[in-house]
């Protein structure tokens, strides 16, 4: 080898040598903003984990919230269910007629059990032929009239055998219901009963 051939091979081992330094150093700085990089996001799923237990916190105070606010509305609907019961008993009891039928007796929350079935009536007027069933609601709908004319019938059957000779009325008493309703009621046999002030307003269906 020259002396020219090896001056060439030390100059590009040289060059070779710095072209290393170069990309090792840019490698090293890649490296450093990578860390940089992970330890920002460490901190940004810190940060989010935070934020998510305070969203958790935020859940499960709204839950409790919401499980506060339907104990509540479920407790005004019973004590609204309770007035409207009152003042139905409280009238019929004092008057003892439905729908110019005279009752020898008015209970209220007649309630029996019998071969796995179970059901309570709001209120019960009996004579010696006549029997009114008496479904109260504040506010009636639509399910109340149909739950009135199927399951609480069809368990009133079964419950109380020893009347099925008698004349069978049902009855729904509320507060306020919408004309339709009313309409639909007075169609299916259903007397209707409804709060007019301080009486009851009664809606007789067609003979």
């Amino acid at each position: 080898m020259t002396d020219q051939e090896l001056k060439e091979l030390v100059a590009q081992t040289f060059k070779g040598i710095q072209e290393l330094r170069v990309s090792q150093a840019k490698t090293d700085e890649q490296m450093k903003r990578t860390d940089e990089k992970f330890e920002e996001l460490r901190i940004s799923n810190k940060t989010m984990e935070k934020l998510m237990g305070r969203t958790d916190e935020k859940f499960e105070e709204l839950r409790i919230s919401n499980k506060t606010m339907g104990k509540l509305l479920g407790n005004i609907s019973n004590n609204q269910g309770d007035v409207a019961e009152e003042f139905f008993y409280n009238s019929l009891a004092h008057t003892q007629t439905l729908a110019g039928i005279h009752y020898d007796f008015v209970d209220k929350n007649m309630t029996r059990t019998s071969n796995g079935i179970s059901d309570e009536y709001d209120i019960v007027m009996i004579n010696g032929k006549d029997i009114a069933i008496i479904e109260v609601k504040y506010k009636a709908h639509e399910s109340d009239l149909n739950k009135l004319l199927t399951k609480k019938y069809e368990n009133f059957k079964k419950l109380f055998p020893m009347y099925k000779d008698y004349n069978h009325h049902l009855v729904l008493a509320t507060f306020s219901l919408y004309d339709d309703l009313k309409e639909m009621a007075l169609a299916n046999g259903v007397t209707v009963l409804q709060r007019k002030g301080d009486t009851i307003e009664s809606f007789v269906p067609a003979a």
